[in-house]
């Protein structure tokens, strides 16, 4: 007997199909699964977008033609003071909100058919913690259309990390707390960088072999890079919970100026901005030959 999930899914189906046959307009809409698959193809364009801007910038500033480096959301304070910035802002907007639509898809409903085994729930949660950093990364969009940043947007970005910390620091065990969320920023770093090594990118593409494996080193070179640029900030986090001290959180965008400032670290900054480049132009790649296969069944646990 089919479940509740499936009998709404039904219904709506039944409705849907009513619709169309009455109404000219909504015959025109298309189905329900190629509109998810274009939102999942703008959604690895946005992200695309995003990390490609990153690399250009970091490049920029470590040959000193731009001022700070910045990080993901450094790259939309930067975006939006630019002539028609607030529209590019929220189209970027968008984008990562029906990329974050995806990433729900892939975790809950699980689309990749990564199934239900310790592997597969892995990635699944990989994909909703993934999901949630671009949902952030969403909010943060729209929020600057309404609070645009001031004369020095990488001072700012600083600032709200601070006020983050100090709020953490208030809480019952907030300096261990910090501690733990410096700890899963180095997890994730690390992750990134041995899903670099062990990941088979070129899985989930509709290209030809040729074309596989010419955009497989794209895949690696951005997960190192993202891996990397993750260590310094998570190090500096580490150490305000063990001290206390909410002023020595920075920003993404901070603490890779940081580590240019060591020696050789404009070179270490040109590398890195290169991944963030590859990582970008992949996501565009993803977003033309990635399978995308929308769920049948509203089943988790399918």
């Amino acid at each position: 007997m089919p479940g509740p999930l499936a009998l709404l899914r039904t219904r709506l189906a039944r409705l849907g199909e009513q619709g169309r046959r009455r109404s000219t307009l909504l015959r025109r809409v298309p189905p329900l699964r190629d509109l998810l698959e274009l939102a999942a193809r703008v959604g690895y364009g946005a992200r695309g977008f995003v990390y490609l801007s990153a690399g250009v910038l970091i490049l920029l500033a470590a040959v000193d033609l731009v001022g700070d480096a910045v990080g993901t959301s450094g790259v939309l304070d930067w975006l939006v003071l630019r002539p028609l910035g607030r529209l590019w802002v929220f189209l970027v907007g968008l984008g990562l909100a029906a990329f974050v639509m995806w990433r729900g898809l892939q975790a809950i409903f699980d689309v990749d058919h990564e199934g239900v085994s310790a592997h597969g729930l892995r990635t699944r949660l990989g994909q909703a913690v993934s999901g949630s950093s671009y949902a952030a990364l969403s909010f943060a969009a729209f929020n600057l259309l309404v609070h645009a940043p001031g004369g020095d947007p990488a001072a700012e970005g600083v600032e709200r990390s601070r006020e983050k910390a100090a709020t953490v620091l208030a809480l019952p065990y907030g300096n261990w707390l910090l501690v733990a969320a410096g700890l899963i920023i180095f997890g994730i770093g690390l992750s990134n960088i041995a899903k670099a090594w062990r990941e088979d990118f070129t899985e989930y593409l509709a290209c030809s072999a040729k074309t596989c494996r010419r955009v497989a080193p794209l895949a690696r070179a951005g997960h190192v890079a993202r891996g990397l640029a993750y260590l310094p900030l998570a190090t500096l986090v580490v150490l305000a919970g063990l001290r206390s001290r909410a002023s020595d959180v920075t920003s993404l965008g901070a603490a890779l100026e940081a580590v240019e400032r060591q020696p050789a670290g404009s070179w270490i900054l040109v590398i890195g901005a290169l991944g963030f480049v590859a990582f970008g132009a992949f996501s565009f790649i993803e977003a033309r030959f990635r399978r995308i296969r929308p769920p049948r069944d509203l089943n988790p646990l399918a």
